[in-house]
């Protein structure tokens, strides 16, 4: 089936009364996806979108507006900013009664991009990159914990003693994962019904975690999928009395869950995988493309972390042995590094290892896209590949805490020039205040170690 509807399909679908209500949505920072419904034939009567209040550019998880952000604020008054919607993403929901989706980019009252929202961020790094007669072609494979607890109840119980949808790790086992086909395989079945092709889900290396990965598609599309494929697990595991974490590490006694990013570079039109080419390194053959682009992701990888590690959750994934990464080292086909080499000839292609399943993929691919065209553009040198244990290595550390990489991002004056001063003074006050929010929390950890026997 069409990845999704032309307008002229919603209006059938609408007139023939499958379809009464329209989701105008789009992601904050953290990647949530916000919004508004629509009655449809009040929206196919004006398909121009709607408006919400521009406070949702700085608010923080609990939607309280933070102060000091010059994009919106008190003294600005907190006025609206325009859902346009992006008629190439309507899909229906079939998880939800007569409902479609369509996803909108962020505009001014003039029309512009506002420049600090997420999509608005990853659009300008695909026109850079389509300057150069490229296109970026990704993937995302999601992980995440399934409970057989419902979100209510995991909150009335501050999200202690859930029960996990598997009692013993199932990496790949069958026979455990089919005690989860009743939440596993609808989340399947409705995101092919939504028109987002799915590869396969499977066990992964916690109790109760699963894996589920999507075909790849162009770095946009790919990010919209990424946000509605969340939104997907969520959704329907709610209505079946269960609920799934997208944290990077919701247990420190088990592993976190990931967000592998593959990309690789073609031609506009799709002929060739950029990455293909005639010099041999580490048994690959690869393209000078290739190289320069890797060698810049991996350069500036550090000053970018919080695009790829955005809360304070992020970090705690990053530990040996754990299947995640602790350094910037690429290798082929060693899970131990934080760039793995996979596929061949025109499936050739990166897989980067550092995102956890908490990343904002708009936010992820605008980075590995900005890093790697400063790569090409320099010409960066490629270091050699990795032999053996990454977590043995002397590869550079990843940043230890999201303060520490926002200090890193805040500082680079590659980010400014590629990103923008705004975008960059905006989301390093958004990261700092989630730290100093973490700062000021008293945790169960310390309540545990100190409250008897200090």
């Amino acid at each position: 089936m069409p990845n999704s509807w032309s307008q002229e399909q919603l209006a059938e679908a609408t007139e023939a009364g499958h379809i009464d209500t329209v989701v105008l949505a789009f992601t904050d920072h953290y990647g949530r996806l916000m919004g508004k419904r629509l009655d449809a034939e009040f929206f196919l009567g004006d398909p121009s979108g709607t408006h919400a209040c521009d406070y949702l550019l700085t608010v923080d998880m609990e939607m309280e507006p933070v102060d000091g952000f010059a994009f919106s604020n008190w003294d600005l008054g907190y006025g609206d900013l325009h859902l346009a919607p992006d008629m190439n993403t309507v899909r229906p929901v079939p998880w939800l009664d007569r409902t479609a989706l369509i996803m909108c980019d962020l505009l001014t009252h003039s029309g512009d991009l506002i420049a600090v929202a997420p999509r608005s961020i990853l659009r300008h790094q695909i026109r850079r990159l389509e300057d150069f007669g490229m296109q970026a072609m990704v993937a995302s494979e999601l992980e995440y914990f399934l409970y057989r607890t419902t979100y209510r109840d995991a909150a009335l119980g501050d999200y202690n003693n859930l029960e996990p949808a598997g009692w013993y790790v199932e990496d790949y086992h069958l026979l455990q994962g089919a005690r989860t086909e009743d939440l596993n395989g609808a989340f399947r079945r409705h995101l092919k019904d939504m028109g987002i092709p799915v590869e396969s889900t499977k066990g992964e290396f916690g109790r109760g975690q699963h894996e589920l990965n999507i075909r790849w598609c162009d770095a946009l599309e790919m990010a919209d999928r990424h946000v509605l494929l969340k939104q997907c697990v969520k959704e329907v595991a709610d209505q079946q009395g269960a609920a799934a974490t997208f944290m990077a590490k919701p247990h420190d006694t088990e592993a976190g869950s990931s967000s592998h990013l593959h990309l690789s570079l073609w031609s506009t039109k799709q002929e060739n995988n950029l990455f293909v080419g005639d010099n041999e390194i580490a048994g690959l053959e690869v393209s000078e493309t290739f190289t320069h682009f890797l060698g810049g992701w991996l350069s500036h990888l550090q000053e970018l972390m919080p695009c790829f590690a955005p809360t304070v959750n992020s970090y705690k994934r990053y530990q040996s042995q754990s299947w995640a990464p602790t350094g910037s080292a690429w290798s082929p086909d060693n899970r131990t590094a934080g760039f793995r080499i996979v596929g061949e000839e025109q499936s050739l292609r990166i897989e980067c290892r550092v995102p956890g399943a908490d990343v904002n993929p708009y936010l992820a691919y605008a980075a590995a896209i900005a890093a790697g065209l400063e790569g090409l553009e320099s010409r960066s040198e490629l270091p050699p590949a990795l032999e053996g244990d990454a977590y043995q290595s002397e590869a550079a550390s990843l940043p230890s805490s999201l303060r520490e990489a926002t200090k890193l991002f805040e500082s680079s004056s590659f980010v400014r020039e590629a990103f923008g001063e705004a975008v960059v003074n905006h989301y390093s006050h958004f990261w700092l205040n989630e730290s100093i929010a973490f700062d000021a929390a008293v945790t169960d950890w310390e309540r545990r170690r100190y409250f008897e026997r200090i």
